[in-house]
């Protein structure tokens, strides 16, 4: 779509920007790189996890015949931060089980509605030909929506500030193209031309002298004429506060730290961890539940009491100090087993440290009840001593 400043934006053209593209890209590695978690609950309410399953396999090991799946969610991730929506074909084996899940790019698809109500996807492919699917042979996820069918981009919605990112990014190539020189003047001539062919002529040989390969040679007029240059200042159009603001302005449309994607101006020691902490809680983590819902509504069947989850812990270890702090609490109060954070830390278990640890000055609120109904022992009274024989 053309924008109010006359650039043409879509997704691709987007990622020119610097700021467009470290956004896409800390979006997509983040998603990629959280483990895959397929798991069933049990009668206690814990979770044991399930890896012999289809399901399993497609997330964490191949997807498809041709990626590997961090570069598949990696993609998936991009098309969806870029375009509002992501799709994938659906193959699957004779017993219902999914074997592959191939992508399809968004701009090669498009939905059309039915009238009984349904949907189905129609593709076209790189040769031209099209290839229409039935809505359960397509996995779909969706950014944002107004209708429930597609996603919305981002980047058409914010069209007009990329826009004018790419405006005076433009704008900035062609200036330091020109010698760090404003374009543009005017030439006063003291006579007059004979005629307007005359002037015409004069134009061109100037231009012509002037562009190319003659740029930046001396220039040498005559009969009294004097050139004067016409444009405004870098200052005078605030052209460097404008780069910073549409940085700011790109991440707050995808919702990045400004620090995460470079621009560091109001990062300080104090606040660039909670900032961090806070791109895990309110970014990622609602991109993680929409891949869980979809996954879950659409891939998974209704009644196999299975649930998927992309694990943060990793995102959110802190420190060394931090995480040694973390475990001695747990392993202090019970609730953590010292083999629990060696596997934490990548090393393995240690035979006799399975068992929770029972603190002894701490007993639960019925357990400290009883010991104060019962009566105190009394000490046993010491028997009185024979006297000794003095003689």
């Amino acid at each position: 779509m053309r924008a109010g400043t006359g650039m043409r934006v879509s997704a691709d053209s987007a990622m020119r920007l610097t700021a467009v593209y470290a956004c896409v890209r800390t979006l997509s590695e983040t998603m990629a790189s959280l483990p895959f978690v397929l798991y069933r609950t049990d009668a206690s309410g814990g979770k044991v996890r399930v890896t012999n399953h289809w399901l399993y396999r497609l997330f964490a090991r191949r997807p498809n015949r041709f990626q590997n799946p961090f570069e598949w969610r990696e993609m998936m991730q991009g098309h969806l931060a870029l375009r509002g929506n992501a799709y994938n074909r659906i193959v699957s084996n004779a017993s219902g089980e999914i074997t592959e899940l191939v992508p399809i790019h968004p701009d090669r698809i498009r939905i059309e509605l039915l009238p009984s109500g349904e949907f189905r996807y129609r593709i076209t492919d790189r040769d031209g030909r099209e290839t229409v699917l039935p809505r359960g042979e397509v996995w779909h996820l969706r950014g944002l929506s107004s209708d429930g069918l597609l996603g919305m981009s981002p980047i058409e919605i914010a069209r007009e500030s990329v826009g004018m990112a790419l405006a005076a990014q433009d704008y900035g190539a062609r200036f330091f193209a020109n010698d760090a020189k404003p374009t543009g003047g005017w030439i006063e001539f003291p006579g007059s031309f004979k005629d307007a062919e005359a002037k015409k002529v004069f134009r061109e040989s100037y231009q012509q002298a002037q562009s190319g390969a003659n740029r930046g040679k001396v220039l040498v007029l005559e009969n009294g004429m004097k050139f004067h240059e016409v444009g405004v200042t870098n200052r005078d159009a605030q052209f460097l506060e404008l780069r910073k603001f549409q940085i700011t302005d790109i991440a707050r449309l995808f919702r990045v730290p400004p620090h995460m994607i470079g621009d560091l101006d109001r990062a300080t020691f104090s606040n660039i961890e909670q900032q961090s902490l806070e791109f895990v809680m309110h970014t990622m983590t609602p991109w993680a539940e929409r891949w869980e819902a979809s996954i879950e509504a659409e891939l998974l069947p209704n009644d196999d009491g299975l649930e998927v989850e992309f694990d943060f812990a990793n995102l959110m270890r802190g420190d060394a100090a931090s995480r040694a702090g973390y475990y001695q609490s747990g392993i202090q109060n019970g609730w953590l087993t010292r083999n629990e954070a060696r596997l934490a830390e990548n090393l393995n278990p240690l035979e006799g440290l399975d068992e929770p640890l029972r603190p002894l000055n701490m007993t639960e609120e019925s357990d400290a009840e009883e010991a104060c109904d019962e009566p105190a022992e009394e000490p046993p009274t010491p028997e009185p001593k024979e006297p000794e024989d003095e003689t």
